[in-house]
Parts: structure tokens; sequence; C-alpha cells
């Protein structure tokens, strides 16, 4: 198939995105340019596993890669490291308490990088759907510091994460893990993690392909949200 980029329209069905298999092969997984970044839209793009990554003076770019990087709770590794550093380090680990911290942090410029593809456009999309109770963070806390943390999207059994960010060792990761030891009990069936990392790959995710990460996306995100913030 000679695949070209969808350009879609901020003035037309807010939900349309074309089928995944029409993702470009190169870049990898760039499925649509343009639209906006509105709830429907945004929510429509997630319950297709579809995802937006830009940066500042660019359209909106929604991506569904293949494979894409997933996370299964049963399969997450908590080294025995991050085990006695979230015994000892003094963490305190709360959900959804400082969304817009969590976020702010994500965004920031990190050292040896140039910028940020969470920009003030997508900071104000993500706080739209957090108070609609659609996105969602976690916070790890030092004292009065938060040192950690990562938010993303929840879509029946389905956490769609969007970023994550440490400024003490094992924080990130800390954030990480009990969002699993709640979503173990909360009936979580997947985490998406998008594109792969060290960081990532050392904590247990692993590449599908995108008929089963569809397949997968499809089931979950057709039940009523899994209590993983409920009592947060």
């Amino acid at each position: 198939m000679n695949k070209t980029i969808t350009w879609l329209s901020a003035d037309g069905d807010r939900e349309w995105f074309p089928p995944l298999d029409h993702a470009l092969d190169d870049p990898e997984g760039l499925l649509a340019a343009g639209g906006d970044l509105g709830p429907a839209r945004l929510l429509a793009a997630y319950r297709r596993g579809i995802f937006p990554w830009y940066s500042a003076g660019q359209p909106v770019l929604w991506w569904s890669p293949d494979p894409r990087e997933i996370l299964l709770p049963a399969e997450f590794k908590r080294s025995r490291s991050l085990a006695k550093s979230m015994r000892n380090r003094g963490f305190e680990i709360a959900f959804d308490r400082d969304f817009a911290g969590v976020v702010g942090a994500c965004a920031a410029r990190r050292e040896h990088s140039t910028g940020t593809w969470i920009t003030p456009e997508m900071q104000a999309a993500y706080a739209e759907l957090h108070a609609r109770g659609h996105a969602h963070s976690v916070e790890v806390r030092l004292g009065d510091a938060l040192v950690g943390g990562l938010y993303g999207v929840l879509m029946g059994s389905v956490f769609f994460g969007e970023s994550m960010f440490s400024r003490e060792t094992d924080a990130s990761k800390a954030a990480l893990a009990r969002l699993v030891e709640r979503g173990l009990v909360a009936g979580l069936t997947l985490i998406d993690c998008q594109l792969p990392t060290p960081h990532l790959r050392s904590l247990g995710s692993k590449p599908m392909n995108r008929l089963e990460f569809s397949a997968l996306v499809h089931a979950g995100t057709a039940v009523p949200d899994v209590p993983l913030f409920s009592d947060a």
C-alpha cells in the first residue's frame, strides 16, 4: 500500500481517524496530522490506541507505532534495590493530589535536552482530561518535595502512560510500582508505554505487535473504568 499522511480538520468529525494500517513506515507509526486536542478527539484516539506526540511549532501529530511498547501488570519487575528504596527512602506516594505538578515536572527541560514535547497546549489538554476524571497522576514526595511521578489516561482496564520524571534515584520507578500494585488489585489489564526505553525495559516492558495491542485496547476500553484512582 502506498501510504501518505492523513490530515485531520479541527472543524470536522472530532472522532475520526484513518485505519491504523495507514500509519507510515517512515517515520514509523505516524498516522495523521492536524485536528485538535479537545477531550472528544483525545479520548477517541486512546480508544483506538493512538496518541499525540509533537513539538512546538508543528501541527498535532498522531501515532500508532508497530510494535507498541507495553507492560502487563503481572510482568512488572520489582528489583530488590527498588523494593529496598520503597521501604527505606521515606517516599510518600499518592494518587491525583498534584496532577499539574507532575505534568509540569515532566514538561520541564531535562539535562542534555533542547526542549519538550509537552507543550503548554498539551498541558492544558490533559488538565481538562484530568478535570473530567480521565487523566490521572501518581506523585512521589520526599518530605515536602515532589521528587518523581507519572501521568496518563485511564480508559476501562487500560492505563495509557504519557510521561514520567524522577529527581531522586528510583522515584519514577516507585511511582510505577505503586500504580502496578494498585492495578493488580483493581483489575488493570494493560499499561501502554508507547515507545521502548532502557528504563522501561528494566521494569518489564516489552514490544507487542499492533494487531494484538489493538485487540487488548478494544477489549479493555469496552468495560467501565477499573477503580484504580477511585479512592485517591
